[in-house]
């Protein structure tokens, strides 16, 4: 049996023409593992750090793995496999290029491109849409007819649908109402744990994370400053950065402590 898939950030530094974002960031995610958060203030480089650990954006210093190859020199088709096995999906995921797709196509064509892969499982596109808080009857809705937080939520179904080792989330749920966001996050992290898929996901929604995380990555300064259960994350105030999440979601935070 292979070992499990890993993508790791080795002294990661990145960022453009005369700013420096990540200043030394060491984080790995394996296949199997728990949900990781990635929490940090507007601007701290959790975009850069994602963009970085996929292979879009080249680092400075330092590198990322994906089982022990440098990313960003994957071509063809290891770059192939690389995308199908780590998928990043990001609040603005869904392109529609044909104005006639329905969810259901869209699915089916996830789980074909995964069969290709040799990436199966017996998961039904409705149970995928389950999974995302999202009923049977969306199949047959073509894709321009759904709301943005519907199509937030069929990319992380189409994400599902490839069975990917490893899923990276870059503020997945922007456009879903508070309500909705509470009830299908444990569906969600259900999902995610039965088919045996890491996962980092980064947010500044505090709730959400608490939700989904058993831990958290704290981004600031260029680098984590802390890592563990939400609250003790929280609790680091001698980070200023911390201190500022805090301060200025005392309702959220408080709830953690």
């Amino acid at each position: 049996m292979p070992a499990p898939s890993r993508l790791t950030a080795s002294s990661l530094h990145a960022g453009y023409p005369g700013e420096e974002v990540l200043r030394g960031v060491d984080l790995t995610i394996g296949a199997g593992d728990p949900p990781l958060g990635l929490l940090g203030a507007s601007g701290a480089g959790k975009t850069t750090l994602l963009a970085t650990l996929s292979g879009e954006h080249r680092p400075s210093a330092g590198r990322v793995t994906w089982d022990g190859r440098d990313v960003a020199k994957l071509r063809g088709k290891d770059r192939r496999r690389f995308r199908a096995a780590v998928r990043f999906v990001s609040q603005y995921a869904m392109t529609i290029a044909d104005p006639r797709e329905t969810v259901r196509s869209r699915l089916e064509l996830a789980a074909k491109e995964a069969r290709k892969g040799g990436r199966t499982h017996a998961v039904s596109p409705a149970e995928l849409l389950d999974s995302v808080g999202l009923a049977e009857h969306h199949l047959p809705r073509t894709m321009r007819t759904l709301s943005g937080g519907e199509t937030q939520r069929v990319a992380l179904a189409t994400a599902l649908a490839t069975r990917p080792e490893i899923l990276v989330l870059d503020e997945p749920m922007t456009a879903v109402d508070p309500t909705t966001r509470s009830r299908i996050s444990a569906t969600l992290a259900a999902t995610i744990q039965r088919l045996g898929i890491g996962a980092l996901i980064a947010s500044h929604d505090v709730e959400l994370l608490q939700r989904l995380c058993p831990q958290v990555a704290f981004l600031g300064e260029g680098r984590l400053l802390a890592q563990g259960p939400l609250a003790d994350v929280l609790a680091r105030t001698e980070h200023a950065d911390i201190r500022d999440l805090a301060e200025a979601q005392p309702v959220a935070v408080q709830r953690f402590r």
